[in-house]
């Protein structure tokens, strides 16, 4: 197991008097690997070079450098500064003990010593310092663990998002890739749109991925259409129109309901539900399928009708040829402040050149099928 020492731990003995040297040494030397040092600066020295002492007797009253300073120097350094420091001194008062546990030493034994004391003491603080080993490796492990489970959890909640989004599509088979450029543009407008002070606190970098992993199910809904309205071969009439609509709300009541099942809330459901309910509704109250306006309409969904509205204008359809990239931004331009959130829309113009790009990237096919730039 990694953090395992070697069974004869490495004391380091630091005193400037040989005969304390001497009697330590003696002391220890049956039991551990014994090292010393007669000053301050060589116990410095020694203390960070190999082998690494696993614990420190340290003397306090020292000419040059004292022991507190060579425990500051030791707390200073990343390679000396968690290997526990005994104080072992002839300041006997309770004042000096209490001032050298502030000062950070793990224990504090009083001269003239007594073997059976200082063995005990030893014995305890390197059990300490190998449980924390210890437990340091545990914790590793287990945050390791918990990562593992986090991000194949995570791939599962995609894996189950994208299956989702392709039954819709397999309905309605002229979408193609229009998840794959949806989600794309809505991660571009999020990204754009954090530093917009209207938006700077919803777009946090947490639902900006949150926006991303839901904006794929915005056509859920589509589900629950019948095929002769959903692939009719062109304009529905007023009444297919009214039923096509519902799909807004199918998509956000099945999201819904599956919230219900979910033990506890799913950060991206809400998100998800939000988009499929309102990505319809228009700036300006005239959308469906609640006539929402301004401000009413969630973030989320806002965003989604941009995408959602530039990917339909450069896709062809039976019904209807693709428009150009370009037609398709000068139409969006135009519904600035009517259809769109004006800050949305500038935004998609601002990003127009990564709009294209990503809409190149998932043709449909043969590239006919989209739009180009006039």
């Amino acid at each position: 197991m990694p953090g395992e020492r070697n069974p004869r731990a490495t004391i380091l003995i630091v005193d400037d008097e040989p005969t304390n040297l001497s009697l330590l040494n003696h002391l220890l030397r049956s039991d551990y690997h014994v090292r010393a040092a007669n000053s301050g600066e060589s116990a410095l020295r020694a203390a960070a070079s190999e082998p690494r002492p696993d614990l420190i007797l340290l003397d306090v009253m020292m000419p040059e450098m004292d022991g507190y300073a060579v425990l500051f120097r030791l707390r200073g350094n990343p390679a000396t500064r968690g290997i526990p420091v005994i104080f072992l001194t002839a300041l006997a008062e309770p004042e000096d003990e209490e001032h050298g546990l502030q000062s950070g030493a793990a224990d504090y034994i009083t001269k003239p010593i007594k073997p059976a004391v200082v063995l005990a003491r030893v014995r305890t603080q390197l059990e300490n310092a190998q449980a924390r080993v210890i437990l340091k490796y545990q914790n590793a492990l287990l945050e390791a663990e918990v990562a593992r489970r986090m991000a194949e959890n995570d791939l599962t909640q995609l894996v189950s998002i994208r299956a989702l989004a392709h039954l819709a599509e397999t309905r309605d088979p002229e979408t193609g890739n229009h998840i794959n450029r949806t989600q794309n543009y809505v991660h571009i407008l999020a990204l754009r749109l954090r530093e917009n002070p209207r938006f700077a606190e919803f777009l946090t970098s947490r639902n900006v991925a949150l926006l991303r992993k839901s904006a794929p199910l915005h056509d859920i809904g589509k589900v629950g259409i019948p095929d002769s309205i959903l692939r009719k071969p062109g304009p529905l009439t007023p009444a297919e129109w009214t039923i096509m609509k519902t799909h807004a709300r199918l998509g956000s009541d099945a999201i819904e309901q599956a919230e219900t099942d979910a033990e506890k809330p799913v950060a991206f459901l809400i998100l998800a539900k939000e988009i499929a309910h309102w990505h319809h509704e228009k700036w300006d109250g005239s959308g469906y399928p609640d006539g929402l306006a301004g401000e009413a309409i969630p973030i989320a969904a806002r965003l989604m009708a941009v995408a959602d509205v530039f990917d339909a204008l450069i896709s062809a359809r039976v019904y209807k040829p693709a428009m150009s990239f370009t037609d398709a931004r000068n139409l969006i331009a135009a519904e600035r402040g009517k259809h769109f959130d004006p800050d949305v829309a500038d935004a998609f113009l601002f990003s127009f050149e990564q709009f294209v790009a990503v809409a190149e990237k998932y043709q449909e096919g043969d590239s006919a099928e989209m739009g180009e730039i006039s």
